[in-house]
């Protein structure tokens, strides 16, 4: 592939994707999880996919420091959609994990928030509407395992991103 086409690519899914993402957090929110902060729905969602991960992990995930990460797992376990456990194997070590009603909350903001867009993207052709699910699913495949990748051509000259925004800097 040319490589000024990959350039392009990049150009295009740096310009979409961080629109895509902020408009799934902002429904999120206003649908299906209106009694949490975004980033509580970042946290829930991480711990979703990474149960017994410790507060260093979800800090790094949400790009917070260990205090401001410790203080939203503070908040979830109160309401009590996250636990807190000693990692039997390291006591030092705390793992997190969702609750049930975690779990429930979550599973509610997800549903909630893809009917909202089912309906929106409804709007389009079916033809487009399969190539954006081709072109989305080629795209996820693509950075599957990116951040693993140590063969990334001048790695420190690429865009930096907030991860906490999902934008480029």
């Amino acid at each position: 592939m040319p490589a000024n086409l990959a350039e392009q690519c990049a150009r295009a899914v740096m310009e979409s994707v961080p629109q895509v993402i902020r408009t799934i957090r902002e429904e999120m929110r206003r649908q299906g999880a209106p009694l949490f902060s975004i980033p509580q729905i970042r946290a829930l969602a991480f711990l979703h996919r990474r149960p017994g991960a410790c507060l260093l992990d979800l800090a790094d995930h949400l790009g917070v420091t260990c205090p401001t990460a410790s203080t939203i797992v503070d908040r979830l376990v109160r309401r009590g959609v996250v636990a807190r456990a000693a990692d039997p194997e390291e006591r030092r070590r705390v793992v997190l994990t969702l609750t049930p009603l975690g779990t429930r909350h979550l599973r509610r903001a997800r549903q909630s928030t893809q009917a909202w867009m089912a309906t929106a993207l409804a709007r389009l052709t079916p033809d487009a509407l399969q190539r954006i699910t081709r072109g989305v699913t080629l795209l996820g495949e693509a950075f599957k395992d990116a951040r693993r990748d140590d063969s990334r051509p001048h790695a420190a000259a690429l865009p930096l991103t907030d991860n906490r925004k999902g934008e480029a800097a």
